[in-house]
């Protein structure tokens, strides 16, 4: 085993209990001791995304079978990052000491912390040289989502799309990728960011403060609701004859999922529940589009490790503008 450095502490972001951002504790902990078939990585940048803060609350309600139904099975944040190779494991022959590298797991990797252990198993990924570590880690948890809507449809060039709630995370990323389809897109997104939305390849903006989509008199072949605050029943009348709505969230009721179910056998309007892709399928695509330049991920506001409870608490809020960058 090849080690760079001395064993120290470290700090990490940490919860033992489902709770809200003020529950969060910046403490010094163990750095861990990669085995022979682990990396050692030091942290540069992770985000505080919508899957964090589901992670951190445990909302919606499904979240405890996967994460721990009492208590959290992991106790350090963090499903995304972009770091450094520093320690080796004898076993492992993908990557050296020094290798830049980024990573997301929806279920956690308790990246909000100086350094983690990972094994490489296709969770692993080489940052490409064209951008650093911020843009990095902002290119993943978002854009994993926005794969999954693009490619649960078949998208075929001159369509019409909208898409509601282009500014967050998935929207501002789902935006650039279905843009390479030449189609027609109308976006929705708050007054500040409206110039934003059109240079990211929208054809028309409605400012959602000011302007209700759901009058408009257009017929869309998607609807891609990329913050889940509309719903299939309001935004029926703007489909086609044989339109698909996708949403990222259950509804009201978990009425996404019962839509699925019964306009599957549908020949009409259908509704799809956006399950994701492995990052094995996403993650590739991602890079290569950041390698071409045919994506850039958008950065809203920087926290240290230290202030990362006031970014959870600006990121629940649901007003964040593309990615919340964590500097660690």
């Amino acid at each position: 085993m090849k080690v760079e450095g001395n064993m120290r502490k470290m700090k990490a972001a940490m919860r033992r209990q489902y709770g809200f951002p003020k529950d969060i504790k910046v403490e010094e902990i163990e750095k861990p001791i990669p085995n022979d078939n682990e990396l050692l990585i030091k942290i540069h940048a992770t985000t505080v995304n919508r899957t964090d803060c589901a992670n951190l609350t445990a909302k919606p309600f499904i979240m405890r079978f996967v994460l721990g139904f009492f208590k959290p099975k992991k106790i350090v944040l963090g499903t995304d990052f972009s770091g450094k190779v520093m320690v080796v494991g004898k076993n492992i022959k993908s990557h050296i000491v020094n290798d830049k590298v980024f990573g997301f797991t929806d279920t956690g990797l308790e990246s909000q912390a100086e350094y983690i252990v990972l094994t490489p198993k296709g969770n692993l990924f080489t940052i490409p040289e064209n951008i650093d570590y911020k843009q990095a880690a902002a290119s993943l948890e978002g854009a994993h989502y926005a794969y999954t809507f693009t490619h649960k449809v078949n998208i075929q060039s001159r369509q019409r799309i909208l898409i509601n709630g282009a500014t967050g995370g998935i929207g501002s990323a789902l935006l650039q990728f279905v843009k390479q389809y030449n189609v027609k897109i109308t976006a929705t997104c708050n007054t500040k960011n409206l110039e934003l939305i059109k240079s990211l390849g929208a054809d028309k903006v409605y400012d959602f403060t000011k302007e209700d989509f759901t009058v408009d008199k257009e017929k869309y072949d998607f609807i891609f609701d990329a913050v889940g605050k509309s719903t299939f029943g309001k935004c029926k009348p703007l489909l086609k004859e044989k339109g698909i709505y996708i949403s990222s969230e259950l509804g009201p009721y978990s009425q996404n999922l019962f839509y699925a179910l019964t306009t599957s056998i549908s020949k009409n309007k259908k509704v799809i529940f956006p399950i994701p892709y492995s990052i094995q399928k996403t993650i590739p695509y991602i890079i290569d589009l950041l390698k071409k330049e045919k994506f850039k991920p958008v950065i809203d506001r920087e926290y240290s490790l230290e202030d990362i409870s006031k970014a959870y608490e600006y990121v629940i809020m649901g007003k964040k503008t593309g990615n919340v960058i964590i500097n660690v």
